[in-house]
């Protein structure tokens, strides 16, 4: 008996493990096991057929025998590597003494995912071929006969494991007489299987991803849609991870995330690499087998790293702490204290007790949300994910929520609308009733429109938290939202503050009118953000969905005094245009693709600096040049100043000329996983992040201030510059 198996039980991931487990406490439950005397079986699930590529067979002949699953719609089967779950399909094949058995051929797989989770397989149909050598001393007359054990695992959202015991019997006939050796499903299968790869090709190790070069002559880039690469073996590649690629002349290089077991230099790649070009057939994949040794060369070299501070947790409580009450005074959340300033102006002659639980209340809002974020974050941890503070904002749909609350908000302050307790936390009935609830929104609101901000301090507390367990995590969190909370907080517990507050007036309105216009400004300044994320069509979705707003807010103000039938009519209208406002953003928004971060940065015009990148960085370091980093985003507030105020002047690029700086930028608007470990790498779990290599017989990094002027950075690299001349 030979035995051909699929090789995706080796190194078998934590979702593959999992799946194995529940595999098998179940099978004796769920599996189906079909004894079948003849050469096809069927499931509920799977059709499966034994066949051959010839009717009979001569003494000595080589002939193919294939194993033919017919799938119904939406389950699948497993490549020889299943991907991140399942198992490979495994074939007994029982034949006469003296044959032999090849191994499985297996044809090119698809991805298929169900959520985190990416596997390697086939749907609706597939043949897994063997080729068989058929003794030359076979009895002529007599029969060959083959038996087949055949085990699989067939998934949509859960897993069946299946087998079938198959048999055929093949006649045995002279060599002068002809034999059928057509069969439409051995040649449709032999189309679908690899082919060698024609091209040269190359690997290169780097730290965040193995770079595979296609030097594709014959390759026509504008009819290249897609490719991927399949590896034959778990853990050398991510399965799940993008595979964005980009053309250099006749070169392709496509950018292969690392997996859990990290390839070295001298290792082999081995796998199935597809492409998808557009003909006049239309679309057409096909795969070519790839089996590669990755080479050394300065990429395999790790980037120099600054050295980081180590922090114990009293200090990263402290940092956090500060930070949260620098953040404050940033102008993202300045306007929402100053409404809840006014707010407390407004309650001078209330109880002391009622103005000290709108401070608790604000307070709970900042520490519920901050609570909330970091279970988000947690659970990201957990599941491999890398991320870093203000990540949410890397989500077209999350920035153009905020752009509508933010439109909203303001909306609110202009006096368009109101309601008692609303999210800005003031309105009619503030003055009416306690308004708690309005209190804790408005903490709500601070938290929300703080994210994209990053404060002195906050840096070094929240590079700290994310490398920690979850409890460690949660309690730098909690330490920076009660920081942000403090100022508000102390006005309400300590009366004698309050003295230091105008006293109310009619220009109370007036002001709070004036604040609607900073909260405009930042409604326009997030539809900004969502252009770099997803293109200038940004503009008439955001814009359009504030309309509708605008006109839900104007229905519902109008007629919410009216008659009965009126406030209906009123209503109705705001849920209509409500619902058009989100529908329509959220159908414009889906199906946009976000591009990468590079590809964002390397479509402007701006021509003083270049994108960044692990490649072009290990290459400027390896000729000893100066290398400036600036990683930003386009919705962090405090980045966007630093640019303004420093990095775009004149004073600042000449002397960067002058030393012969590179001035490299890295975009985190959109996620970059590159980026995110990089910025890990300095202990800093979000941008900004200045970085300076001097270049020279050193290459030790100098990580800058997160806020800078002109002087801090002309100061930081001639210093640092003249060291090494």
């Amino acid at each position: 008996m030979s035995h051909v198996e699929g090789s995706g039980t080796n190194g078998i991931a934590l979702p593959s493990r999992f799946m194995l487990l529940f595999a098998s406490l179940v099978t004796a439950l769920i599996s189906v096991n079909v004894q079948a005397g003849s050469f096809e079986a069927t499931t509920e699930q799977v059709k499966v057929q034994l066949i051959a590529s010839a009717d009979a067979v001569h003494p000595g002949d080589v002939i193919l025998l294939g194993i033919h699953q017919r799938i119904i719609p939406h389950w699948h089967t497993y490549w020889k590597n299943p991907g991140d779950s399942g198992l490979a399909t495994t074939i007994d094949y029982e034949v006469p003494d003296g044959a032999t058995v090849g191994e499985i051929q297996w044809p090119t797989p698809s991805r298929i995912s169900l959520g985190p989770v990416t596997n390697y397989g086939y749907e609706n149909e597939v043949t897994l071929l063997t080729a068989i050598k058929v003794p030359k001393d076979t009895v002529i007359g007599g029969v060959f006969p083959v038996k087949a054990k055949v085990k699989w695992l067939v998934c949509e959202e859960i897993c069946i494991p299946q087998q079938a015991e198959l048999s055929l019997d093949l006649p045995v006939v002279m060599l002068e007489q002809n034999i059928n050796t057509r069969h439409p499903l051995i040649e449709q299968a032999l189309i679908r299987l690899p082919v060698p790869n024609p091209w040269p090709i190359s690997v290169l190790p780097s730290d965040e991803h193995l770079i595979l070069q296609i030097n594709g002559s014959g390759l026509q880039p504008g009819a290249i849609k897609d490719i991927w690469f399949y590896p034959a073996e778990w853990g050398g590649v991510s399965h799940g991870a993008e595979q964005p690629f980009s053309f250099a002349g006749d070169a392709i290089e496509l950018r292969l995330k690392p997996g859990d077991l990290k390839l070295g230099e001298n290792d082999h790649l081995k796998g199935v690499l597809t492409i998808t070009e557009e003909n006049s057939e239309g679309l057409v994949t096909r795969g070519y087998t790839i089996d590669v040794t990755l080479l050394p060369g300065a990429l395999k070299a790790k980037l120099p790293v600054a050295h980081t501070p180590d922090i114990v947790l009293s200090t990263a409580l402290l940092l956090a702490f500060l930070g949260g009450v620098i953040l404050n005074l940033m102008p993202c959340v300045f306007p929402v204290l100053s409404i809840k300033a006014l707010s407390l102006i407004k309650q001078a002659n209330e109880d002391p007790l009622t103005t000290r639980l709108h401070g608790l209340a604000y307070t709970l809002g900042i520490l519920v949300s901050f609570a909330l974020l970091g279970g988000v974050l947690i659970i990201l941890k957990l599941s491999g994910s890398q991320i870093g503070w203000g990540f949410q904002f890397q989500s077209p749909l999350f920035v153009l929520a905020m752009a509508y609350l933010m439109f909203a908000v303001g909306l609110n302050l202009s006096g368009l609308f109101s309601i008692g307790g609303s999210v800005a936390g003031i309105g009619n009935s503030l003055s009416e009733r306690p308004g708690y609830t309005g209190s804790f929104f408005t903490g709500v609101l601070a938290t929300l429109v703080a994210t994209p901000c990053t404060a002195p301090f906050m840096g070094a507390a929240l590079g700290f938290a994310i490398s920690q367990p979850p409890a460690l995590l949660m309690f730098v969190l909690l330490s920076l939202g009660l920081g942000l909370a403090l100022p508000y907080l102390l006005l309400c517990v300590w009366p004698s503050l309050q003295k230091l507050l105008p006293k109310p007036g009619a220009w109370m309105v007036r002001l709070k009118q004036g604040l609607a216009f900073p909260m405009y400004g930042a409604a326009v300044w997030l539809v900004w953000v969502l252009t770099q994320q997803i293109g200038p069509d940004a503009v008439i979705i955001g814009l359009g969905g504030m309309i509708a707003l605008a006109i839900a807010a104007w229905a519902y103000e109008s007629t919410k005094y009216g008659s009965k039938s009126t406030r209906f009519t009123g209503t109705t209208i705001a849920i209509v245009f409500l619902l058009i406002s989100v529908s329509g953003s959220y159908l414009g928004i889906k199906n946009k693709p976000v591009p990468s971060s590079s590809a964002s940065l390397a479509d402007t015009n701006e021509r003083n600096w270049e994108p960044y990148s692990s490649e072009r960085l290990a290459q400027l370091l390896t000729s000893e040049k100066p290398v400036f980093i600036n990683f930003t985003a386009a919705w962090c507030i405090s980045c966007l100043v630093n640019e303004k105020v420093a990095l775009s002047q004149t004073s600042v690029l000449d002397t960067f000329k002058r030393i012969g700086i590179t001035y490299l930028k890295g975009d985190w608007t959109n996620r970059d996983p590159g980026i995110t470990q990089m910025l890990s790498e300095f202990g800093r779990s979000g941008v900004p992040l200045y970085i300076f290599y001097p270049g020279g017989s050193s290459t030790k990094p100098v990580v800058l201030p997160q806020i800078l002027t002109p002087d801090i950075v002309i100061r930081a690299v001639s210093d640092f510059s003249s060291l090494t001349d």
